[in-house]
């Protein structure tokens, strides 16, 4: 039987010292709420600094957190952090590719990002069948368009490299659009020679799509048509429901300017070999939706 498993995708927005209508301090309770509420097995977050994960691991301490931020490589900037349930998991990889043209240079800044920018990504065991899949959680840059194509490029080369067969989850806020080029780059098996392409879980979930279709909020409104973070698979990953959750609380704010996507999955038992993974990827080539 193929193994389920659901993961959360959230962008927390990061504890800004000068935020003075909706700190961290009165966020991070609901935050933590939301992940314990929805109880995703893993969860890959963005923009989370070093002290927000601290409070998210004593709240969450079902989770095994970890963590890389994009200034340092320990406790400092912010952080691109994967949690898995450490009763279900082991952890057999972990590392952090740098987005810019020398990532393996600590915080490099890419093309024309702004920002220092990473992939974090992980490879897990889930005890009891042995069933292995990589997650990679990333931020791609708010300002640069190019940096944000290069980011795809750079991001499925690393796919390719280290989880060639493996089944694969991505999570993560993308900055860009469904149609954007980037997204294309993930998504368009006509944008590679060769090579892994992804399936965007919101539009092919076998049951479909709940919840809003964006996910940034001005902490007391929807903000339209922003679906900038998303959760990709590889064609071994069937996605079975695809949401957006709307969480807010009797003050009717949100607890983020981002809203979390959760995603249920069927991961193969048996990652299929190179022969077949290839056929099934070739007959499944991608075609854009239009928004």
């Amino acid at each position: 039987m193929p193994l389920p498993v659901s993961v959360l995708s959230y962008n927390v927005r990061y504890d800004n010292p000068e935020e003075n209508t909706h700190p961290w301090r009165t966020r991070r309770d609901r935050v933590a709420s939301v992940i314990r509420f929805h109880d995703p097995d893993v969860v890959g977050l963005q923009e989370a600094l070093h002290g927000q994960l601290e409070d998210l691991r004593d709240r969450l301490p079902e989770y095994e957190w970890l963590a890389t931020g994009r200034e340092e490589p320990e406790c400092a900037g912010e952080y691109v952090a994967i949690g898995y349930k450490r009763d279900r998991f082991n952890l057999e990889a972990e590392g952090t590719v740098w987005l810019s043209e020398t990532p393996e240079v600590e915080a490099s800044v890419g093309w024309d990002a702004q920002l220092p920018r990473l992939v974090h990504y992980v490879r897990l065991r889930e005890e009891a069948t042995d069933v292995e899949f990589y997650l990679f959680d990333t931020h791609f840059d708010h300002y640069g368009e190019t940096a944000r194509l290069e980011s795809a490029k750079l991001l499925l080369d690393l796919i390719d490299e280290l989880a060639a067969n493996e089944p694969v989850v991505v999570t993560g806020d993308f900055n860009c659009l469904a149609g954007s080029p980037p997204y294309e780059h993930l998504t368009s098996r006509e944008k590679r020679s060769a090579g892994r392409t992804l399936r965007d879980t919101h539009q092919i979930a076998r049951r479909g799509h709940h919840g809003p279709t964006t996910t940034v909020t001005d902490f007391q409104n929807l903000v339209p048509e922003r679906k900038i973070d998303h959760v990709f698979v590889t064609s071994d990953v069937e996605p079975v429901q695809h949401g957006v959750c709307a969480d807010c609380f009797d003050s009717g704010v949100y607890p983020s300017d981002h809203l979390p996507i959760l995603v249920d999955l069927m991961l193969p038992e048996n990652a299929p070999n190179p022969a077949e993974q290839n056929a099934v990827e070739g007959a499944g080539a991608h075609e854009s939706p239009s928004e």
